[in-house]
């Protein structure tokens, strides 16, 4: 996710994220009974659909037991495309968060979903963790600076940071909340959606990072990818992974220089100043939105 795409969409792709839609929302709803009730009330909520409640049923046993859902005794029959994937941290603990499958995943860290495993409370949300053997100091860096980048915003359409530490391993991670949406080009063209409510959602982008400007926020990424748009047809920014802070006393670490080699962009997307090298501004942003309304319009 630094700086790089997630897995293309696909028709495949897309079957996967709507039944994992359907997945989370029965689990978070059966998290929400009793004990005792859960039972009953994961059958009337799946209808008879006997793959969903085996796929809710084993993630359900996976946040009781204590260890690994990956070490339980899981039916031969139900196929968790969780536990299908070979990822050792699937089910791992991190903090009060049980890993519950991998959502995306880039050069230097991957991002999955998890839920509380202590049952303070109910909460699907997205953990994006450094991958293991990633020990550069310059991808550190800039993973910190996210997470500083993330605490200081608070806008309804860029994703909200909720948590953030280091693993027993050094591995630094975020707890995000968790967007499932679809890229904002993919959605507009989906919906067949005339260009007045093309223009309303790139509005609402717009006001998202003009909100990031203000607080001297430059996100350095911006494409389709980064610009989800969920069910309910809200916008959300995400993956601040290369933003720059124009407040270098914000990151704790001094002034931050835009390095010339091994720049992070999506060239599709980057301002001329981002190829070339040079300082960046705002206005590079405002390039990259520029890109994406073409596509758009």
């Amino acid at each position: 996710m630094e700086g790089g795409d997630l897995a293309p969409e696909t028709p495949a792709n897309r079957m996967a994220a709507e039944r994992w839609a359907q997945v989370r929302d029965v689990l978070e709803s059966t998290l929400e009974q009793e004990t005792v009730l859960r039972a009953e009330f994961l059958a009337r909520a799946c209808s008879g659909d006997a793959g969903l409640q085996a796929e809710v049923q084993a993630l359900l046993t996976g946040l009781d037991e204590s260890t690994s859902i990956l070490d339980g005794p899981i039916p031969a029959a139900v196929t968790v495309r969780a536990v299908r994937q070979e990822d050792p941290m699937v089910g791992a603990s991190i903090g009060p968060w049980k890993l519950l499958r991998k959502i995306g995943a880039g050069g230097t860290a991957s991002v999955y979903a998890a839920a509380r495993s202590d049952r303070q409370f109910t909460k699907i949300v997205a953990i994006k963790i450094v991958q293991s053997g990633v020990n550069h100091e310059e991808i550190l860096r800039r993973f910190r600076n996210e997470r500083q980048i993330l605490a200081a915003l608070d806008h309804p359409n860029i994703t909200r940071l909720l948590d953030g530490d280091s693993t027993p391993e050094g591995l630094p991670y975020l707890v995000m909340e968790y967007v499932e949406g679809t890229p904002i080009t993919q959605y507009c063209d989906a919906q067949k959606l005339p260009v007045t409510q093309r223009l309303r959602l790139f509005c609402t982008v717009c006001s998202a990072l003009q909100y990031a400007h203000c607080n001297l926020v430059i996100h350095r990424d911006l494409k389709p990818a980064n610009i989800l748009i969920t069910a309910q047809g809200v916008p959300k920014l995400l993956d601040f992974g290369i933003a720059k802070l124009l407040r270098p006393e914000y990151s704790g670490s001094g002034p931050q220089l835009t390095g010339t080699r091994n720049r992070m962009m999506t060239p599709a997307y980057a301002s001329p100043e981002q190829v070339r090298g040079d300082p960046i501004t705002t206005a590079s942003d405002v390039y990259s939105l520029g890109v994406v309304l073409y596509e758009l319009l």
